[in-house]
């Protein structure tokens, strides 16, 4: 386990720019809506967030001002420090096999966007339970991995892989993660998703253009997306401030995910109940 912290204090008079890419990031704003109805009041609940690198600390910010007491891991090494800076708070590097908590530790366990990333999802889902009290709760998001989906196709054609994203599996249908859920000791409750046809291909023009044109190479590092650090985003600050002026633009189109079937979407969201005793 890693221990990474930074020295408390005040923000910056200005926004950080952690929060100034979230506020223009479609994805990551659907994804917060649909994990805050799924979480409900946490107020006075002891929480856990667990992510997998490709993360600035701009979402940890967000659980933070919604209520609850959080603890915040991340099962890479990647941007430690940065998310430490923005939280003013520890950030521990997680193990996927053993986590560093006694049995029934958390009243709610939110697994961000990681058992794409891992060979073996039980292993962590397992220790999920472990460290969640009886009848506490685990939320897990993950990519829609179906075949079938359009933009899921297209991603795969223009070279949007999944091990370009750090995944080893394109992701899971709602059934499959549901089944993972429980398979791992808990009771699937609520489910849910976002981010639907036609953000998805906002997103897929903005991932490909920062990976296999920015980068100017056929493939970056693998997981990087997107700026993920104050250094990758002046490298590419011209190419941010042109997003910032298209963003609108990139907004309208998005917004015409509502005329879609409300299940048709490309992240989909488990919660898992630990058993009351």
């Amino acid at each position: 386990m890693t221990l990474t912290q930074a020295t408390p204090g005040a923000l910056p008079a200005t926004e950080p720019w952690q929060l100034q890419m979230l506020r223009r990031s479609l994805k990551k704003q659907l994804k917060l809506q649909a994990l805050f109805q799924v979480l409900g009041d946490v107020t006075g609940q002891r929480c856990l967030l667990m992510t997998y690198g490709d993360n600035n600390g701009a979402m940890n910010y967000r659980f933070r001002d919604h209520g609850g007491s959080w603890i915040w891991g991340d099962l890479s090494s990647e941007n430690l420090h940065e998310i430490a800076e923005l939280l003013g708070e520890p950030v521990l590097q997680l193990p996927e096999n053993r986590l560093p908590f006694p049995d029934g530790t958390f009243d709610c366990v939110v697994v961000l966007d990681v058992l794409e990333h891992l060979p073996d999802d039980q292993s962590l889902l397992g220790e999920v339970r472990r460290v969640l009290r009886p009848g506490g709760r685990a939320i897990v998001t993950v990519p829609n991995g179906d075949p079938g989906l359009l933009a899921n196709r297209l991603r795969w054609r223009i070279g949007m892989t999944p091990d370009v994203y750090g995944h080893t599996r394109a992701g899971y249908t709602l059934a499959e993660l549901s089944d993972a859920v429980e398979r791992a000791g808990l009771r699937p409750g609520q489910r849910s998703g976002y981010s639907r046809l036609f953000t998805e291909l906002v997103e897929m023009a903005v991932n490909f253009a920062y990976v296999f044109v920015l980068s100017r190479k056929r493939k970056a590092q693998a997981g990087q997306i997107a700026p993920t650090s104050s250094g990758d985003l002046k490298r590419h600050g011209a190419s941010y401030r042109l997003y910032t002026t298209v963003f609108p633009a990139m907004r309208a189109l998005s917004s015409l995910d509502r005329l879609l079937p409300a299940d048709a979407n490309y992240a989909v969201i488990v919660e898992g109940v630990a058993p009351p005793h």
